[in-house]
């Protein structure tokens, strides 16, 4: 029952960032979608209304009674929230003649209010709004401005309920944190209490009283996340924790034995099973990324069903999930974030497998997981390694797979990855991979002409994967790297390095 801020999802993109700066912040906090707010109880200390891609003004948008919310708890409204927040109480939106969208500066603060304390009066926000308030109604007075947005903050009366029309939780708004703080530690009075090495006492304790005696299995994947988690869980239970790790022919090349081997150095209970040859039976001729994903979760969870009646005991299942994971798979009603991709640990398990899920980590973000994997002293190697996709090569081979489009990716992503670690790279960049990409392009080899593969490099940085720009490497490394690829690698003779930023693209291809 930590002290906790409630975040109402309206379905902006941005949403899960809100949380993250909180956390940052050492308070714990959660998202509810605003259709499926759960009851205040005596642990809350106060409410956000998330952003949002519906108007006020457009029929069928969210607009829940936040009354009940307002009288009770301080309440700070983000975009759609502070517009949602100004037309209950009277005030007046209306469709804005221009949409306001990047950065602005403030042009006044009112620094006696709460949330404004420390904002310097041209700190830089960030705006995406399509609507625009012209007052927030009889009892609020402004807190600050834009040269364009006359009410780009307000407080109502002398309650504890503020709306900003910027996001505040964006990077590109340079005091936005500061902001944030103001709110959930002056205004809420939280006591961030709620660190890295707290979290694991307290998951280790409830784990223990959780499963008991019991034996859990555990599918490991060679990243961060499952590993955390195989930790916790290793803490509280010891050897009744089985692991098993999968080949699933789409890892990176030497990965199965290398992480296996990194796992019995940690003293857990780990078995390996090579299992490539299923997956690419099961994967012969799809080309769809969406049925690629879903026959190697379906191969994965036959193989794991298959190792696990070895251990018929067991009585739970222990999973990697982390709280993105969640938060992108519960469907918002009334339309918000949409769902991206398929998550493979999320929603359960068929049937058959009559095992109970334990998830230590699905209140976590990835930077978070990073920091309690510290804590308990998990080597850099794994901690630091970039984000792997679950479904990992097979959606890095667009198109059709087979063994040997496996082998030239393992190659060239191998002298990718290791050429940024060579470089002192590798920790420069937020995720790396390669791409092999569904054409052929003609090149000249020596006085051959050659008709071979082309593959993509990808590197961004970001800072939680929900945005992310392509990384500016230096033209002499990538050079070099292309070089090594084209002649070290048979069968492909060009390379292409991808500059696209997310939004529009995304990271991966698939």
């Amino acid at each position: 029952m930590h002290e906790t801020i409630l975040i109402l999802d309206f379905g902006s993109q941005v949403t899960q960032l809100i949380a993250r700066r909180i956390r940052e912040l050492n308070i714990y906090c959660e998202i509810h979608p605003w259709n499926k707010a759960p009851e205040i109880t005596s642990n809350v200390k106060g409410l956000i209304l998330s952003g949002s891609p519906f108007s006020v003004k457009q029929d069928g948008a969210p607009k829940p009674d936040v009354s009940q919310y307002t009288s009770k708890l301080p309440v700070l409204g983000i975009c759609y929230g502070a517009q949602l927040l100004a037309e209950l109480h009277g005030g007046e939106v209306i469709r804005s003649t221009h949409r306001e969208y990047g950065r602005a500066n403030l042009v006044s603060v009112d620094s006696s209010c709460a949330i404004m304390k420390d904002i310097p009066t041209d700190s830089q926000v960030w705006m995406s709004h399509g609507d625009t308030i012209l007052n927030a109604g009889p009892s609020a007075k402004i807190v600050c401005s834009t040269s364009d947005v006359a009410c780009a903050g307000y407080q109502l009366g002398d309650q504890k309920v503020y709306g900003v029309q910027f996001h505040p939780e964006v990077y590109h708004s340079t005091d936005g944190k500061q902001l944030l703080q103001n709110f959930v530690v002056d205004v809420c009075g939280c006591s961030q209490d709620w660190t890295p090495s707290q979290f694991v006492e307290e998951t280790v304790a409830q784990l223990k009283s959780q499963i008991g005696n019991d034996k859990v299995i555990m599918g490991l994947s060679g990243g961060v996340d499952s590993s955390v988690a195989a930790m916790l869980i290793h803490r509280a239970i010891g050897p009744n924790l089985i692991c098993i790790f999968v080949d699933n022919g789409l890892l990176r090349k030497n990965e199965y034995e290398e992480v296996l081997h990194s796992y019995q150095d940690m003293g857990l209970n780990i078995k390996g099973v090579d299992a490539k040859d299923k997956f690419y039976a099961a994967l012969a001729g799809l080309t769809d990324p969406e049925a690629k994903r879903k026959a190697i979760g379906k191969v994965f969870i036959d193989v794991f069903d298959e190792e696990s009646k070895q251990y018929a005991d067991a009585k739970w299942l222990g999973q990697g999930t982390i709280y993105p994971d969640v938060i992108e798979s519960v469907s918002v009603g009334g339309g918000p974030s949409q769902t991206i991709k398929s998550h493979h640990n999320v929603g359960g398990l068929p049937d058959y497998m009559k095992l109970s899920v334990v998830e230590p980590l699905r209140l976590l973000f990835k930077d978070e997981v990073r920091r309690v994997g510290r804590s308990m002293n998990i080597k850099s190697s794994i901690l630091d390694r970039h984000p792997f996709p679950g479904p990992g090569l097979g959606i890095r081979i667009l198109g059709d797979i087979t063994a040997e489009k496996v082998r030239i990716l393992q190659e060239v992503d191998a002298i990718w990855i290791n050429g940024l670690r060579e470089n002192n790279l590798y920790n420069e960049v937020w995720q790396a991979g390669a791409i092999l990409l569904p054409v052929q392009s003609v090149g000249v080899m020596g006085d051959e002409r050659t008709y071979e593969q082309a593959v993509a490099l990808r590197a961004v940085n970001s800072t939680d994967g929900m945005t992310a720009d392509w990384s500016r490497l230096p033209h002499e490394f990538l050079a070099k790297v292309s070089n090594d690829i084209i002649n070290k690698v048979k069968g492909v003779n060009r390379v292409v390095y991808d500059i696209s930023s997310k939004p529009p693209a995304t990271i991966e291809w698939e």
